[in-house]
């Protein structure tokens, strides 16, 4: 059985998308592709069906990685067959862990920063209202968050196997 993980931010457009699809590519740099699947959706349904926002669909573009995305919603019955649900700042967070259906199930949640040893400030700022700068803040702070989930992700996953 696969390691399931699945990142959120509020609408699916931006911050989450953009975390999917860079940790996707890093888990199949790292052999693991078979056996970890990522994902990924927002705490509301705003945009449910749309793509990624074209700034984040640009960012992912230019620095080599897949822009192809449908946004939606998460849902509470996916606890149970997700491992790891990252949220993207300390308002996704609270969201998932009160809507997580067990204690265990809430225990899931984490913030996709708190596994960058060097940030100070464990959200991703939503770059939405801004311009193209934040869209590539954001990309870097993915970036270097991606490294120790991989790490972290790895270890369950030979976990599994032994």
């Amino acid at each position: 059985m696969p390691y399931r993980v699945c990142f959120v931010c509020t609408g699916n457009i931006c911050r989450s998308p953009m975390a999917e699809s860079v940790f996707r590519a890093r888990v199949r740099e790292a052999g693991l592709g078979g056996r970890v699947e990522v994902d990924s959706a927002g705490t509301d349904g705003w945009h449910e069906g749309d793509g990624a926002d074209p700034r984040t669909v640009a960012v992912l573009e230019d620095n080599g990685y897949e822009g192809g995305h449908t946004a939606r919603q998460f849902q509470a019955s996916w606890f149970s067959r997700l491992d790891l649900v990252l949220a993207l700042d300390a308002g996704h967070l609270r969201a998932l862990r009160r809507l997580a259906p067990t204690a265990q199930d809430a225990e899931k949640v984490r913030l996709l920063r708190s596994y960058d040893p060097a940030a100070e400030n464990l959200d991703v700022p939503d770059p939405y209202y801004g311009g193209m700068d934040g869209f590539e803040e954001c990309l870097e702070m993915v970036e270097a968050a991606s490294d120790g989930l991989l790490a972290a992700v790895r270890e369950h996953v030979e976990g599994r196997a032994a």
